[in-house]
């Protein structure tokens, strides 16, 4: 079922399996992150997620994705997004972004983490810290009877509070039978704007964080975004259904 928004309404044979894929996705992502060592290249990265996919017997989301080479997106440091693996190599000191999707019994699951490689500055981790806790806010807003700004109202509240900035350029999104489904949903934005939220709701709800200038462009591979002033950024992503009791995180 499909709201007058375009909205589509999950059901509960649905978000079971949305439920499945989410734990799946979450048990690699968790294996994926914890294999990450100083002297890898985010090809070998890469590599490693195939592998933890191909055991799990599910599909890799992005692989020829609009023609994406990878089977995650690898973004260090600068880095905000769709970074293709490649011979570069990951260092003391450094934060990888790893977004990674699946697909199981023809549904969509999304996520990302960004892990510090040894030991990081006060200030990415702060970077980190904030970028995850706008996350879990903007999750918080996920609830019947809500706008859908007041998701984007919360993340972007809660990282200006710290002094950091929102990537406006990238959203997040609906998700379901299709990676991308209606609506976008911004990490900014006034609270109160846009569709009210219903139970059944499926999203993927992604802040993206930059230490600097909000601003970003895309390298000459036409994927990789970085910081426009070349400063750390950050970002983390769950897919997550609304329901009567409230958000539920379906890849944690």
């Amino acid at each position: 079922m499909k709201t007058s928004q375009g909205i589509r309404i999950k059901s509960a044979n649905e978000v079971d399996i949305l439920r499945k894929a989410g734990k799946i996705l979450n048990s690699i992502v968790v294996q994926l992150q914890g294999s990450l060592t100083s002297g890898m290249s985010t090809k070998e990265i890469d590599l490693k997620a195939e592998e933890l996919i191909r055991k799990n017997r599910v599909t890799a989301a992005f692989k020829g994705y609009r023609g994406f080479p990878g089977v995650a997106c690898i973004s260090v440091n600068e880095g905000v997004v769709h970074g293709i693996p490649d011979k570069r190599v990951i260092k003391e000191g450094d934060i990888v972004s790893l977004d990674i999707g699946i697909i199981y019994e023809g549904y969509y699951s999304d996520t990302a983490v960004t892990v510090p490689i040894g030991k990081i500055s006060p200030e990415v981790q702060r970077l980190l810290e904030v970028t995850q806790g706008s996350l879990s806010r903007g999750i918080e807003q996920a609830r019947v009877g809500n706008r859908l700004s007041d998701i984007s109202f919360a993340v972007q509240s809660f990282v200006e509070m710290h002094g950091f900035t929102v990537v406006r350029d990238f959203v997040g999104h609906g998700i379901g039978q299709k990676l991308h489904e209606d609506p976008e949903i911004p990490n900014y934005g006034r609270a109160g704007q846009g569709p009210v939220l219903q139970e059944g709701m499926v999203f993927a709800i992604e802040p993206m964080v930059n230490m600097g200038t909000h601003r970003t462009k895309i390298l000459s591979d036409g994927w990789t975004v970085v910081t426009e002033d070349g400063k750390p950024s950050a970002h983390f992503e769950h897919t997550i259904v609304i329901t009567a009791q409230g958000p539920e995180i379906l890849t944690k």
